[in-house]
C-alpha cells in the first residue's frame, strides 16, 4: 500500500522524466528509490525500537554448564591433589602449588569469558 507521499513523489518522479527527457531516466530513478529505501529503513527502526527487549541470551544458559563443570573438576583435582600430598607426606607446599594451579585455571576461564 503506497502512502500519498509516496504517491506524490512517484508523479513527480515521472513528470520529471517527462520534462527532463530519457537521458535523465536513471539519474530519476535513482532518487526515487533512494528516497524510497530511506523511508522503509525509517519504518524498520520505528518498528524495531517498538518491539519488545529479547529474551536472555541462550549463549549465558549454554555457559552455565561449563562454569559447573569446571567447578567440580577443579574442587576434584584440588582434593585428589591435597590427599595425595597428605597421604605421601609429601611437603604442604607441593598442596599449595595444586590449588595455585586450579585457581590459575578458574581464573583463566572467567576472564576469558567476560571477554567473548
Amino acid at each position: 500500500m503506497m502512502t500519498t507521499d509516496s504517491a506524490d513523489e512517484l508523479k513527480a518522479a515521472v513528470a520529471a522524466r517527462r520534462d527532463l527527457g530519457p537521458e535523465y531516466e536513471d539519474a530519476i530513478v535513482e532518487g526515487f528509490l533512494e528516497k524510497v529505501d530511506d523511508r522503509i529503513e525509517q519504518r524498520v527502526r520505528e518498528r524495531a525500537a517498538a518491539l519488545p527487549a529479547p529474551p536472555p541470551s541462550e549463549r549465558g544458559r549454554q555457559g552455565d554448564g561449563q562454569v559447573l563443570a569446571l567447578a567440580i573438576v577443579s574442587l576434584g583435582v584440588g582434593m585428589v591433589g591435597t590427599i595425595i600430598t597428605a597421604v605421601n607426606d609429601a611437603d604442604m607446599g607441593l598442596a599449595f602449588m595444586v590449588w595455585f594451579g586450579v585457581v590459575a585455571v578458574n581464573v583463566a576461564f572467567m576472564v576469558s569469558r567476560k571477554r567473548s
